[in-house]
């Protein structure tokens, strides 16, 4: 079996990962979740009705990630076959380094912020993530305004 089809196995296998219930579970959630501090993410983590879903989701990233960076997975088929990690960083991002104080976890989502970061134009990638999630978020209010009417 050559690396790449191996990569794509072990990629296939991280989407099967992603579809069990209570990750799926876990993945909407975070789409709902808009953190404007670092506070707010060690709120997260400390409230039982969304700690396992942050840490689920983040920790998921954070090990598929790693794979790419220690070379079990070929991190230009990684990159090409999946955007939920943009997703996901984008909203914690702008906190990291202020969260990582927080919680004295220097390396907390370290594998996925050194993926990512080493991609092509990534901050202007990450900030065009954290805008389109504020525009669904608006059009998600519409709806429910619009529905509840």
């Amino acid at each position: 079996m050559s690396d790449l089809d191996r990569s794509a196995e072990l990629i296939m296998k991280l989407y099967e990962l992603r579809r069990e219930e209570k990750m799926r579970a876990a993945r909407d959630w975070i789409l709902t979740f808009f953190p404007e501090s670092a506070d707010d993410i060690l709120k997260t983590i400390v409230d039982p009705e969304t700690s396992a879903k942050y840490r689920m989701v983040t920790s998921y990233w954070d090990m598929a990630a790693s794979f790419v960076n220690f070379g079990a997975i070929n991190e230009e088929m990684f990159m090409a076959s999946q955007g939920e990690a943009w997703v996901v960083f984008s909203k914690i991002q702008p906190y990291i380094a202020e969260f990582r104080k927080m919680v004295n976890a220097p390396t907390a989502l370290k594998h996925l912020e050194d993926l990512l970061m080493r991609q092509p134009n990534a901050e202007e990638f990450l900030a065009e993530r954290r805008a389109a999630m504020v525009r669904w978020k608006e059009r998600r209010a519409a709806l429910a305004a619009e529905q509840g009417s």
